[in-house]
């Protein structure tokens, strides 16, 4: 009975200790598969910045090119106007949404909507 005793808690602390080796190594394997996953993150991440900077940077350019001068507010005014004009909504709530003239409204969003609607027959004919 004693001897029975004394394999059992042997084999018992044997099964421990090649239960903490195997969850481990599987820790280990996770880890490298965690780290893997990161790099790859980070290396989108970065190829997603420098794309950024480089349409910035071509922003930029052409601005200088046409002789633009607009401010970021400016800028920024004509892309908030021009997400919600995309998105439908009407020029009369825009206006109010951004606390601008109706007609200012109309000045930034002439060129495109022409390219609204082009985009558009295009989508129909297929």
């Amino acid at each position: 009975m004693e001897w029975t005793l004394a394999g059992l808690f042997v084999i018992s602390a044997f099964l421990l200790i090649f239960s903490i080796l195997k969850s481990t190594r599987a820790a280990k394997v996770e880890h490298n598969q965690i780290d893997l996953i990161h790099i790859s993150t980070m290396k989108e991440i970065n190829s997603l910045q420098e794309s950024i900077r480089n349409l910035e940077l071509d922003n930029v350019v052409l601005m200088k090119e046409a002789g633009v001068q607009l401010t970021s507010e400016e800028i920024v005014l004509k892309r908030e106007v021009l997400d919600l004009f995309s998105r439908n909504y009407s020029l009369e709530s825009i206006a109010e949404m951004k606390q601008v003239s109706v007609s200012d409204i109309e000045k930034i969003v002439a060129p495109y909507q022409g390219l609204k609607d082009e985009g558009r027959k295009v989508a129909n004919e297929n």
